[in-house]
């Protein structure tokens, strides 16, 4: 089967065919590195993760591109804070370290780079310039805008009218602009400490505008808009044409909007084939972001649950969906990371073991191996269809515990394969970290601590999710009026 991806610059679910075959140029929209990461971006960090994994796991050389913004507003605010530096540079810095210290945690595949927009002025700069010499942009004062009813193909990726495309309505920049829908490729002079008083706390002391990046270019002093840095950055490092960009749902408009107009008008060559937008995590019905104030950060969701299982929830749901966060659904990826650590394990041992015999063959576990690579690829090349992907693991492993369970003497090569495979699907394109099993015992008696809890609380049926989470990892729960006995089955 051939990988097929949704395009949302179509619309449509289109076979996979690179610019040039055998290699993926692919750019994901980093951060903006104002906040610790949280769960929100975990989940596009893992997605992208995925998909990186299933092409280099269908035989593609990958060159994964994540940015980092350095500069920008919502930095400036937080100059001044306790521990954060008194300059932008040193503020970004102390956030663009706790980003990569969660990717590394997260276990996730090293992109070729990640670029930072501080390192990129000559070719923001040199962008500029072309879309000026063009005719695509124009210069007010210092400050350059994109030209947007020049570009006639404006609104194809969101479908947005540019008629009601206007993002800045301030009266200040509505003056300076030939249209509404404009957008600010440059502005003149830097920042203005009134713009930002909302972001800033208020026991700060007054903003000192030395602390603030101002670059030099040609038309003046200034500051680069948000979308010209991506455009920069992704087509420095990538060439002109992308074959993947990814980025969350919510940037669909105005940001890659105005990254397909901008890149464009200034090569005249498509911008990227596909567009993935993956959706938004949530929690009580609500995007979780750092401006809600609704976020969990990344290092604290590993302290309380550990990388599998965090893993293993964002498996729970494909790229286009939105996925909801919450104590039972950890709860359940707990239980079946669990599972597969134990699955895992028992293979190994088994392998190892004295019951493990070379001229025995026995054609249902070569079966269950082959059943479940077919499917997990059928799965995965269905545009990522990872919850069917997982499904069938996970079924590879209840016929694997079933397995082990009903013979007396196994097939050795057969066992052997069976936990290749299991590992080269769980790690190298799940990403679950199968072989640090770590203290399983611990993980199980946190779950029966937070099922007693739930129960002293009233609140039976979140008990019962756990209850059956557990059970299906093996662990049957016993209550007696001496609490709770735990018992291991096996499967």
């Amino acid at each position: 089967m051939t990988l097929e991806l949704t395009n949302s610059l179509t619309g449509k679910r289109e076979p996979f065919e690179p610019v040039e075959p055998g290699r993926v140029r692919m750019y994901v929209c980093g951060l903006t590195v104002s906040d610790p990461p949280h769960l929100g971006h975990a989940r596009l960090w893992v997605q992208a993760d995925l998909l990186h994994r299933w092409l280099e796991y269908r035989g593609y050389s990958v060159e994964h591109v994540e940015n980092i913004t350095d500069v920008n507003e919502k930095i400036v605010a937080r100059i001044g804070e306790p521990a954060l530096g008194e300059h932008e540079s040193a503020v970004a810095e102390r956030f663009t370290a706790s980003v990569f210290s969660a990717m590394r945690t997260l276990q996730l595949r090293r992109a070729k780079a990640y670029p930072r927009v501080s390192e990129h002025r000559p070719q923001i700069i040199a962008l500029i310039e072309e879309l000026l010499t063009s005719g695509a942009a124009y210069e007010v004062d210092g400050s350059v805008y994109f030209d947007v009813p020049r570009f006639e193909r404006y609104g194809a990726l969101s479908g947005t009218d540019p008629e009601a495309a206007a993002v800045d309505q301030s009266p200040d920049t509505l003056g300076e602009k030939r249209h509404p829908a404009d957008f600010a490729l440059w502005k003149a002079d830097g920042v203005d400490p009134e713009s930002i008083a909302d972001r800033r706390d208020a026991a700060l002391p007054p903003l000192d505008t030395d602390a603030v990046t101002i670059w030099d270019a040609p038309w003046g002093p200034g500051r680069p808009g948000w979308h010209i840095e991506c455009s920069a950055m992704a087509m420095h490092h990538l060439g002109e044409t992308l074959d993947i960009h990814m980025g969350g749902r919510d940037l669909r408009f105005p940001h890659h909007e105005n990254e397909i107009a901008q890149s464009e008008a200034a090569t005249s060559a498509p911008f990227a084939r596909y567009w993935l937008h993956v959706g938004l995590l949530q929690r009580t019905s609500e995007k979780m972001s750092s401006s809600l104030g609704n976020f969990e950060t990344v290092r604290a969701a590993i302290e309380a649950h550990g990388v599998g299982p965090l893993r293993m929830f964002f498996l729970g749901a494909t790229y286009r969906t939105d996925q909801q966060y919450s104590a039972a659904a950890m709860s359940e990826a707990t239980a079946k990371f669990s599972r597969l650590q134990q699955t895992y394990t028992r293979l190994t041992d088994a392998c190892d073991g004295l019951d493990a015999y070379a001229d025995v063959e026995h054609s249902e576990l070569e079966g269950l191996t082959d059943e479940m690579c077919i499917a997990v690829g059928d799965a995965m090349d269905d545009d990522l269809n990872v919850r069917a992907a997982l499904a069938a693991y996970m079924e590879f492993a209840t016929g694997v515990n079933g397995y082990l369970d009903d013979r007396l003497r196994y097939d050795h090569a057969g066992l052997v394969r069976a936990r290749e495979e299991m590992l080269r699907i769980g790690s190298g394109v799940f990403g679950l970290p199968l072989t640090d099993a770590g203290d399983i015992s611990a993980v199980i008696e946190r779950l029966v601590d937070l099922r007693e809890d739930y129960r002293a609380a009233g609140q039976y049926d979140e008990a019962d999710v756990l209850r059956e989470a557990l059970a299906m990892a093996g662990v049957e729960l016993e209550d007696t009026d001496d609490g709770t006995i735990i018992h291991h089955t096996g499967h």
